[in-house]
């Protein structure tokens, strides 16, 4: 690894750290980035899960105050992402290259859609409540369908945020910056148990890890404190970008 290649992982590992406490998808970053440098597809997802972990466990931290008195839901939440988690590696590990090769332009292009489409799903919602005035609690619906998103993340961890905060916002009645923490929470537990099982049994780049896991932690930080105050249209321009260009770049490689 080149001086200027370290350089511009750590740069990508702060950016996603700040993104993902902030909107999601910070792999869109990171993902890209590894593969422009040459890393090849499979260890570029798994040094990913593994290096951005800190960073989400960073913005979870950072989003304490607004998950105060909620953290029994949480864990109940958690744990159909801890197991979802499971499921995604073992596909990941399991299936073919080729398949995962075929797969990832798809996944990258459906999460640049659901960046995209995000602003008006949560406009969408707000609305829907604002109407009918009524609590959503947490059921079965709502965990089956985080087990789904711990299954992608698990897989290919970008935009599972983004998924994370369309369901829960559709289904639970909190505002939206405790949304924002829980979803930092449950992308923690998904990045985590990914991150340790790919660090064991999956090719990974220890390198690249390092880089992203300082790089990741510090935005994590940065991303948690402006995360109520920066409007994320920038952020999710950026986020569509680079999506856009990973997606040309896998399809055409």
């Amino acid at each position: 690894m080149t001086w200027w290649h370290a350089v511009i992982i750590f740069v990508a590992g702060v950016w996603a750290g700040t993104i993902n406490a902030v909107v999601g998808s910070g792999t869109l970053v990171t993902f890209p980035v590894l593969v422009a440098l040459g890393y090849p597809p499979i260890t570029a997802t798994t040094s990913n899960a593994v290096g951005l972990a800190p960073g989400t466990i960073s913005g979870a931290y950072g989003y304490r105050a607004e998950l105060e008195g909620y953290w029994p839901q949480v864990l109940r939440f958690s744990v159909a992402s801890f197991f979802g988690a499971i499921g995604g590696t073992i596909l990941l590990l399991t299936l073919p290259k080729d398949a995962f090769e075929t797969i990832v332009p798809v996944l990258v292009g459906l999460a640049v859609v659901l960046v995209i489409v995000q602003p008006r799903v949560s406009k969408w919602v707000q609305k829907r409540r604002d109407a009918n005035g009524t609590e959503h609690k947490p059921g079965p619906l709502l965990l089956g369908l985080l087990f789904l998103i711990g299954i992608y993340g698990g897989y290919f961890t970008a935009a599972q945020g983004v998924m994370m905060m369309a369901v829960m916002g559709m289904l639970l009645s909190e505002p939206l910056q405790r949304l924002n923490g829980v979803k930092n929470v449950l992308a923690a537990v998904v990045n985590v148990i990914a991150g340790l099982i790919y660090a064991v049994v999956a090719p990974v780049s220890w390198p690249v890890i390092g880089l992203l896991a300082v790089g990741s932690t510090i935005g994590g930080q940065i991303g948690a404190k402006i995360g109520r105050k920066l409007s994320p249209t920038v952020l999710r321009a950026v986020i569509v970008v680079i999506g856009v260009a990973a997606v040309v770049e896998l399809v055409l490689k």
